[in-house]
């Protein structure tokens, strides 16, 4: 464990997370299983697994609007028209979103970074972007939830300061589009 700066309070924090200097963490929890004999057998509910989560299914969206972009498709919604197998119903509705709002969404990345142009943006940072003004926009998902699950896609697959980047555009856009704070 090490400690972090979790809502302006010094407090230990597992390592798995990752967290750099300066990375803010809204909440977090640790469930024990009632009876921990049970949970031993249970099967997995989360990972790869074929069950499928809501960060997985952020993770295929990122992936689809990378492909999107690469292959110059316009919409980025058609990417989905050509799978052979369609993915998660949550990750349509994110690939759909962005693909809808993509001109609002890019004007919204433009204003907010002068001095790192769209076009010279990672490609993975872009589709990162996207879906997360998107889901900051138009969506319920805790502002904490978005800019934590944005930042590490980021870690995974960007460059290594890009999660910071990341980070400080998601929090700026949060903090207007929903006047919060406390990401």
């Amino acid at each position: 464990m090490s400690a972090h700066q979790d809502g302006g309070r010094d407090r230990p924090l597992p390592a798995e997370l990752d967290l750099a200097d300066g990375d803010q963490v809204e909440s977090f929890s640790v469930e024990a299983p009632e009876d921990p004999e049970e949970s031993a057998d249970a099967p997995r509910v989360s990972g790869f697994d074929g069950i499928g989560t809501r960060r997985e299914a952020r993770e295929r969206a990122v992936s689809l609007l990378y492909e999107a972009e690469q292959r110059g498709l316009q919409p980025f919604a058609e990417v989905l028209t050509d799978l052979p197998v369609r993915p998660d119903e949550f990750a349509v509705q994110l690939v759909e979103g962005v693909s809808g709002l993509q001109g609002q969404i890019d004007a919204t990345i433009r204003s907010y970074s002068r001095a790192w142009p769209l076009e010279r943006m990672p490609a993975i940072d872009r589709a990162l972007l996207r879906l997360g003004i998107y889901e900051l926009v138009a969506s319920d998902v805790p502002t904490g939830a978005v800019i934590s699950e944005a930042v590490e896609l980021a870690k995974r697959y960007s460059t290594e300061d890009s999660h910071r980047f990341v980070n400080g555009m998601l929090a700026r856009v949060a903090d207007e589009a929903r006047g919060d704070r406390t990401h």
